[in-house]
């Protein structure tokens, strides 16, 4: 199951201007990645990158309805100080989805990193948005490209590499 898993992890804040670039990057890596034989595709349920990701599969698997969306969520009051808005929209996705499990019943120190580390535990690739070498975002990757994962960032850098 693990060679056939993709995780995602991003920040929270994207810029507005970059969304819908972002979404045609998501679409165009997980299509190939579902051509390539991955079928489970793991979200950790935060706002931003995650939710993109989560949306982006949920869309996709209208068309590739073998797909299965896993999230991966913290703790239960992850929603915690979110407006309506954000609540509705993880609960629309929390419904959507294949399975969720929890870490954690309540917030811990650390449950967060336990979630990210899960995530990447049970996966063979990770898509990213990275934009910053510090944070939950660049742990993440860096334990990612620790336990071998192909990762691939779909941040540009000035460069034009997406490799992370």
């Amino acid at each position: 199951m693990k060679k056939q898993t993709c995780c995602f992890t991003g920040h929270r804040k994207i810029p507005p201007e970059q969304y819908e670039e972002i979404i045609k990057r998501l679409k165009s890596e997980i299509t190939a990645m579902i051509q390539q034989g991955v079928i489970y595709f793991g979200a950790g349920g935060a706002l931003g990158f995650d939710t993109m990701a989560a949306q982006t599969v949920l869309a996709l698997r209208e068309q590739y309805p073998q797909i299965k969306l896993i999230l991966v969520l913290p703790c239960k009051t992850q929603t915690r100080g979110w407006n309506e808005e954000e609540k509705a929209t993880y609960e629309n996705i929390k419904k959507a989805c294949d399975k969720y499990i929890y870490i954690s019943d309540a917030y811990t120190y650390g449950c967060m990193h336990e979630r990210n580390r899960h995530l990447v535990d049970c996966s063979s690739y990770c898509i990213c948005y990275l934009t910053k070498h510090s944070g939950g975002t660049a742990y993440t990757v860096e334990y990612a490209k620790k336990k071998g994962l192909i990762v691939m960032n779909l941040a540009v850098s000035e460069s034009g590499n997406r490799k992370a």
